[in-house]
């Protein structure tokens, strides 16, 4: 709640033009809003009763209409505005109308006027009066201003004065004009003839008879000055206009009474005239009295003081009634100008009204004092991220209402300890802030406002980033015209701040040309030109700072000549002396070094400061090479040595030896620090910075700047403190916001420096006071509103007026069940709007939502409070999808369907919409039928359908604004049970148990099935869907893993080998679109792995098989050389007949029959086994793996063999041996043998 403030109204002077309406203006603000009432002449004015009277709705301003032919006149009186609410009464000042008047000149016949020429000279010009008073020039008939001087001007009534008439002044046209300012009509007098009789014709007698009047008729032309008897006259505030013939003193005050005296004076004597001057003044104020915000117990004063000549009266009134007649409060007490609160208590609000009066005028106004018990609430956003650059000051804001005013701690983390002292600084409105912030600032910290009535905290969170800088800066280049140029700018910064680099040009945009390429961290410029020729700036951006570099590009334009071959670079300049001193000057000249067959172009002069930057050459200034001698100008206070550079076509000479030192004598600065700037960093301070004088600017020792202020249009003197070795002043105690004269001049122990100039600077800003009014919001449709507000007051801002911020978020939704799907509101959402805006609007609502709104005004210090939260819903939309659609049963002619409502219902739902179509396996799709289903249902059965035919389809939710988008789905009915299965191969059937069966859960898969056998899993199943992407997906049971897959090309059947033995597997069989998204997934199956018996250990790898095999290698080499020793001694043996009658059967190819493995041996039919090897010779081994003691107990030997020849005839043929050789001519290979195993 809040009482009434007017906001806005008319000047107590309102002179309305006749020809338009009177809008007569009277606007407040207060909660509830005020009503409106007016008093006419102290009369209450009915404005029901006079139709041409209205009153502007939600306002107080009255609009008067005069177009239909009624007088402005009728209107003219005192009109007093009352705006009252529940809480009080505002009243506006008392605002007479009158209206403007434009007269016309009265008619007369002005007789010529006829003068000696030396005489002096009135021409009366005598306006008409008008509302306001007109404003008077003299022109002649071609409507030209009549030339005015010290000898001709024109007076304050208008009238046009000669000091002394010549014959040229004769003319027929003098014309008066007045312009009325209101109605922009001019009035304009007959003209006045003037004719001057030339002093020629009259005798010497006469013209010494005139010639002694010319004192009186002020022939010559005299001069006129001004002087104060007895004081002095105010040079600041005082000016001469009208040729010095007026004197005008501008911010009188009352030291400005007293006698003036104007002098004319000419060679033949003087005259003067005094003026007496007394200042009257109406009130003006010194403190008006400002609004009370108070929680019940507490004490306040309003104090209503104002000056005025005579002294003004201060009269009280409250809600409108004088305060003697008002009802007794005993917790009010007045004293003269001071009103005293005590102890106030909960329905003590009202508004006071103080009235300054005296004989010239009044002053009105308003202040309540609202009397409020509120507990706290922080207005920062919650959770809101500062970001700072490391080393700047961090400010976290806690801007907190509440009544009494509530107090602020911040915490940081864990809450252990309040955060005061270093390096934190609590300011009153509750920032915290961080002068000097470091990386270790970073988190979150916490803002607790507490007062007698509860607590209320929140949490923002700081950021500390890596400030940017330039590693590698652009350098001086100087390249020849047509060459390729870059500069490079190399730059660190913040890994999560956006840079953005800028290159410029002489401190412009580079030119629109395709010769200029930036890069991320270079500048190229190629076949340049000399209009290149100046100073690149790179200059790096972050949205938190930003650092720039600058190098100067020269383009050397070269001129084609002879050069002798041995010529070079100039020898140095010798011989450098000075002469002529001068207090700062000196002239140089010096001996040119041998120019190496190449004529120096230019001369180079460099000087050292001594005193100031010993070591350092810096540029003075150059010559042309036909020159020896420079006169150089020089600064005060500078201890200079000279040195001199040649430069011819070729390159730069060494430098010179350097001169004599040349010592300048100190002398008073010559210029003032530049940039001076004034801008508070607090709300009652005004921080004065300038950029310091150099050394060598300061022009002598004792370098100290002079620093003045005063307060635009209330202080009359200048405050003024001297300082050294700073470049700023902090000064305190400061009004928010209000505008300062300041200036800073330099001086040294040798006197001042130039008279400084004077800049408009302003004291720091403080957060706003106020909130925006009349916040209301329209609603445009479902997702759209529009929010209006009335702009703050000015004063109200305290400081720059930069936008206004909307804060708006969901509360919640208008369901019902609501609050158990969405027990917390949105997040906040913000938009800013500028300072011109008063509405804006609000998108990306959601509907059917009730939704919450407040405003802030903010400036360059942060943001105001929070305006009154509204209230506002959003109307129903047309729904979201609906959640899901999917198929429960699947008959020959009907399916079975069951859905999700929407997640975004946007409004109640009124029914569904299923809308279907059967497609072909050419995807052509049939009628379209439509169903309504009731809002409440969630699943259907449709009969009569076709049986194994696919159906597409389209489902959506519907609201009383329409259906919503709508749900694809694909669903097919069963095929006929009389149609068989897809078969089984005899093979396949007989590698493990029966089959189990499976039925379909989606109507495009059936008769899945699986069987498991040595080579893997046969899955088996029937499809009769379109898509021809075809999977196997298979995952352990019970696993976290992803699904493995495996292709199906265009079969009905898959083996999935490499499956482990003795695990479960989970297999399903899918079918996926064009853009690999499951369409179609069959029931999955479990499929468990048998294990096999623990293979028994391969001898291969024990020892003592190891043992033994080297034992009989060894046996075998020994019976090699016996042989081969007997053989040499001519000795037959039947081993060698053997051999030779026999081939060994080992080497004998296989048959391709023998190592067939049933009939899913699949395209590898003809490749070893899994395991095996085969040698280069062409026979099988028995891969390691597959040995076992079978293999080596009882057999023949021939399944060792490593040679067969020598073993099978020295361990002599048994019966089987024999028989085997009969039946075939091959040795038993491990494959043979598994065949016959199987």
């Amino acid at each position: 709640p809040q009482p009434p403030t007017i906001t806005h109204q008319s000047p107590k002077d309102y002179i309305v033009d006749p020809r338009e309406n009177i809008v007569i203006h009277c606007e407040a603000k207060g909660k509830p809003h005020p009503s409106f009432s007016w008093t006419r002449n102290g009369i209450h004015f009915d404005i029901d009763k006079d139709p041409k009277v209205t009153m502007k709705p939600h306002s107080g301003t009255l609009v008067i209409d005069i177009s239909g032919g009624e007088k402005a006149e009728a209107y003219e009186g005192v009109y007093q505005c009352t705006a009252r609410n529940e809480h009080g009464t505002a009243l506006s000042n008392n605002i007479v109308i009158r209206q403007s008047r434009s007269p016309l000149w009265s008619k007369e016949r002005i007789k010529p006027i006829v003068v000696q020429e030396g005489v002096s000279l009135v021409l009366q010009c005598r306006p008409p009066a008008g509302l306001p008073p007109p404003i008077i020039f003299w022109m002649d008939n071609n409507f030209q201003r009549l030339p005015q001087s010290r000898r001709v001007s024109q007076g304050l009534n208008g009238d046009l004065y000669f000091s002394n008439v010549v014959t040229e002044d004769s003319r027929n046209d003098y014309i008066c004009y007045a312009r009325f300012p209101h109605t922009q009509t001019i009035q304009q007098k007959q003209p006045i003839t003037v004719r001057v009789l030339d002093m020629d014709a009259i005798n010497e007698t006469m013209a010494a008879y005139l010639n002694d009047t010319d004192l009186f008729g002020g022939d010559p032309t005299p001069e006129v000055t001004w002087s104060k008897v007895s004081s002095e006259l105010p040079t600041k505030r005082a000016s001469f206009p009208n040729f010095q013939k007026t004197l005008r003193i501008v911010d009188v005050s009352e030291a400005d009474a007293g006698e003036y005296r104007c002098t004319a004076k000419n060679r033949l004597g003087s005259v003067h005239h005094t003026i007496r001057v007394t200042v009257k003044a109406a009130p003006y104020w010194i403190g008006a009295p400002r609004n009370l915000v108070l929680a019940p117990n507490e004490s306040g004063v309003l104090t209503c003081r104002a000056r005025g000549n005579p002294k003004p009266t201060i009269s009280w009134s409250v809600n409108g009634v004088p305060i003697e007649n008002a009802a007794a409060d005993p917790s009010r007490s007045v004293q003269d100008d001071t009103i005293i609160f005590t102890e106030v208590q909960t329905g003590s609000s009202a508004v006071y009204q103080c009235n300054a009066s005296n004989e010239y005028g009044y002053l009105l106004s308003n202040a309540f004092v609202n009397v409020l018990a509120e507990p706290p609430r922080v207005l920062t956003p919650l959770n809101k991220v500062y970001q700072v650059i490391m080393n700047k000051p961090a400010h976290l804001d806690c801007a907190s209402f509440g009544s009494p005013l509530p107090g602020i701690q911040w915490f940081r983390e864990s809450r252990s300890s309040v955060l005061l002292g270093d390096p934190f600084v609590l300011h009153e409105n509750g920032t915290l802030e961080i002068p000097v912030a470091q990386a270790q600032n970073s988190g979150r910290y916490t803002c607790v406002a507490q007062n007698n009535f509860g607590m209320s905290e929140n949490h923002v969170y700081l950021e500390v980033k890596e400030p940017t800088r330039i590693l590698k800066q652009p350098e001086y280049k100087e390249v020849q015209r047509n060459r390729d140029v870059v500069f490079e700018c190399k730059v660190r910064h913040d890994p999560s701040l956006i840079p953005t680099m800028t290159w410029l040009k002489d401190d412009g945009e580079l030119p629109d040309d395709e010769r200029f390429i930036v890069d991320s961290d270079s500048l190229t410029i190629s076949k340049v030109t000399e209009s290149d020729q100046g100073i690149y700036t790179c200059i790096m951006n972050t949205t938190l700072d930003q650092d720039s570099a600058s190098a100067k590009l020269t383009v050397v334009v070269f001129v084609t000549f002879v050069i002798c071959p041995s010529a070079g670079q100039p020898d140095a300049p010798t011989d450098l002396e000075l002469t002529d001193p001068g207090a700062r000057s000196v002239q140089l000249t010096w001996t040119p070094g041998n120019e190496n067959n190449s004529p120096n172009k230019k001369f180079l002069i460099e000087y050292e400061d001594m005193l100031h930057d010993s070591g350092t050459w810096h540029s003075l200034t150059e010559v042309p090479g036909t020159k020896t001698t420079a006169h150089l100008k020089l600064s005060p206070y500078v201890h200079y040595s000279f040195r001199v550079i040649a430069q011819n076509a070729i390159g730069y000479s060494l430098p010179s030896q350097p001169s004599r030192q040349y010592r300048t004598n100190p002398a008073a600065p010559d210029e003032n620090p530049s940039e001076v700037k004034g801008m508070g960093s607090e709300h009652n301070n005004l921080v004065i910075s300038w950029k310091p004088l150099t050394g060598l600017q300061s022009n002598g020792p004792g370098l100290q700047y002079k620093v003045s202020w005063r307060q635009m249009d209330v202080d009359e003197k200048w405050t003024t403190v001297t300082v050294a070795n700073v470049s700023k002043f902090v000064v305190a105690g400061t009004p928010t916001f209000v505008p300062y004269e300041v200036k800073v001049q330099a001086l040294n122990d040798y006197g001042d420096g130039p008279k400084p100039a004077v800049i408009i600077g302003y004291s720091g800003e403080d957060l706003p006071v106020a909130s925006p009014e009349n916040v209301r919001v329209l609603v445009q449709n479902s997702t759209l509103a529009e929010v209006y507000w009335q702009a703050v007051p000015p004063k109200s801002v305290r400081g720059k007026l930069r936008g206004y911020k909307v804060y708006y978020w969901k509360e919640r939704s208008l369901h019902k069940h609501n609050g158990h799907d969405h027990p917390h509101h949105m997040e906040q959402q913000t938009l800013t709007f500028s300072e011109n805006r008063s509405h804006g609007k609000l998108p990306g609502l959601q509907p059917y939502s009730l939704y919450k709104v407040y405003i802030k005004v903010f400036n360059d210090r942060g943001e105001g409070p929070a305006s009154a939260t509204q209230h506002f819903e959003t109307p129903e939309g047309v729904p979201g999808r609906p959640a899901f659609l999917r198929l429960t049963d699947s008959n020959l002619d009907s399916l079975t369907l069951e859905w999700g409502p929407p997640h975004e219902k946007n409004g109640r739902l009124t029914a569904y919409t299923l809308q279907y179509q059967s497609v072909n396996n050419t995807n052509e799709l049939g009628h379209m039928e439509e169903v309504t289903v009731p809002a409440n249902e969630t699943s259907i059965t449709l009969h009569s359908l076709k049986y194994s035919t696919r159906y597409k389809f389209y489902f959506s939710a519907k609201t009383s604004k329409g259906p919503g988008p709508s749900l694809t789905e694909e669903f097919a009915t069963i095929m006929d049970a009389g149609i068989p299965a897809y078969p089984l191969s005899p093979t396949s059937q007989s590698l493990g148990p029966p089959r189990h069966k499976v039925q379909p859960v989606s109507p495009m898969f059936g008769n899945v099935s699986s069987s498991v056998g040595k080579d893997g899993a046969l899955i088996t199943w029937e499809y009769w869907g379109p898509e021809k992407h075809i999977y196997v997906e298979y995952i352990v049971e019970n696993s976290d893993e992803d699904w493995q897959k495996e292709m199906v090309n265009g079969s009905q059947s898959h083996v999935l080998k490499g499956l482990k033995e003795g695990l479960a597997y989970k297999v399903r069989v899918v079918a996926k679109g064009h853009t690999n998204q499951t369409v179609h997934r069959s029931e999955e199956l479990l499929v468990t792995l048998r294990a096999m018996a623990s293979r028994q250990v391969d001898i291969a790898t024990q020892g003592w098989f190891i043992g033994l095999m080297c034992a009989i290698a060894l046996l075998i080499l020994v019976l090699l050389i016996v042989c081969f020793i007997k053989r040499n001694k001519g000795g037959k043996y039947p081993v060698k007949e053997k051999e030779d009658a026999h081939a060994d059967p080992e080497i004998q190819p296989m048959k391709d029959d023998d190592i067939t493995f049933g009939e899913y041996s699949d395209n590898e039919d003809h490749k070893p086994l899994k395991g095996s090897r085969t040698p280069s010779s062409g026979t099988v081994k028995r891969d390691e793996s597959d040995d076992s003691l079978v293999d080596y107990g009882e057999g023949g030997d021939g399944q060792f063999n490593e040679d067969g020849s020598f073993i099978g005839q020295y361990s002599g043929k048994t019966e089987r041996d024999i028989v085997q050789g009969h039946e075939s001519s091959e040795a038993p290979s491990p494959v043979n043998a598994m065949n016959s195993f199987v």
